[in-house]
């Protein structure tokens, strides 16, 4: 059986648009041309693969087995067909990135301008979220994590500041009103501005001073899920209803402003900064390797 390789292109960009009109726009090409390639995809295949309604694209077993099978693939071809990319004087391409919201505010600004000045040809596509997801099956060629979220067959290469602390805060008036907390535990008897993760999880505060840690499971009057939301914490923390715990980087400009107060600075907690990751067992598309190179130059 002969299957079009665009045909199944087609398949995965739609499924993971989850509609037509989203996988065109992504893909520059027409909703109806990606409709006709996955009916003909269907047909070659004798099964359905994604249930359509007027409304929505959802995939069917037999539509989620495949995708969990040619995300992969269909990377791996590509990164062949980049080998020819070596031949050039410059990489072209594109590249694409899954990192967590707060890389892409801290950590890729001051990278990502100069990166693409030096390389013109490259176009670089970042998706910003907070799942851990596996790169190679979200169809992306590296990712940003920090230590504990690394998988072990990955190569992690460091990008960013290689030290970095959770700070938390709070806007002057509220510790005014309420007090200022002298040891973690006090934060027990304050409003705290709490995130978790999409899957649920709400990680403690955690606290450390000459060798002794603290962690802190306090509440307060305000939940965000972490990564979009998460500037409406330190927005509510400005407008005085409660301590916020953030990365020190974030909250830096309204230390600096005075809209907010560090609170517990002695007990913050320091960490390792970030690394970019990639499969080991894959060709390197010649766009990454333009990446990789670019930060571990910008670090002499």
């Amino acid at each position: 059986m002969q299957i079009d390789l665009g045909d199944l292109n087609a398949f995965v960009a739609v499924a993971r648009a989850k509609g037509f009109r989203d996988a065109a726009r992504a893909s520059g090409g027409s909703a109806s041309g990606l409709s006709e390639a996955v009916r003909r995809l269907e047909t070659q295949l004798g099964v359905r693969l994604l249930n359509r309604t007027t409304r929505s694209v959802v995939l069917t077993e037999a539509g989620e087995g495949l995708l969990a099978r040619l995300g992969p693939a269909l990377t791996e071809v590509e990164s062949a067909l980049d080998v020819v990319n070596g031949f050039r004087d410059r990489p072209a391409g594109t590249l694409r990135l899954n990192v967590p919201v707060s890389a892409a505010r801290l950590v890729l600004p001051s990278i990502v301008p100069p990166f693409l000045a030096a390389y013109p040809g490259i176009r670089l596509e970042v998706i910003s979220e907070e799942s851990f997801v596996d790169v190679l099956a979200a169809g992306c060629d590296a990712g940003i994590r920090y230590e504990e979220r690394l998988e072990q067959d990955m190569i992690a290469v460091p990008i960013g500041p290689r030290v970095q602390r959770f700070a938390t805060a709070a806007s002057p008036a509220y510790l005014d009103r309420h007090g200022r907390p002298q040891h973690p535990r006090d934060l027990l008897g304050h409003a705290c501005l709490r995130g978790r993760f999409a899957s649920r999880a709400m990680p403690p505060w955690e606290f450390e001073r000459d060798g002794e840690v603290v962690r802190v499971d306090p509440s307060g009057p305000l939940l965000v899920t972490l990564g979009g939301a998460t500037d409406l914490k330190v927005d509510a923390a400005i407008a005085g209803t409660g301590i916020v715990s953030l990365f020190e980087d974030w909250l830096r400009p309204h230390f600096e402003s005075g809209a907010l107060e560090p609170v517990l600075e002695p007990w913050w907690q320091s960490f390792s900064g970030p690394f970019l990751y990639y499969p080991g067992r894959r060709l390197v598309p010649a766009p990454l390797r333009a990446f990789i190179d670019f930060i571990k130059d910008s670090r002499i």
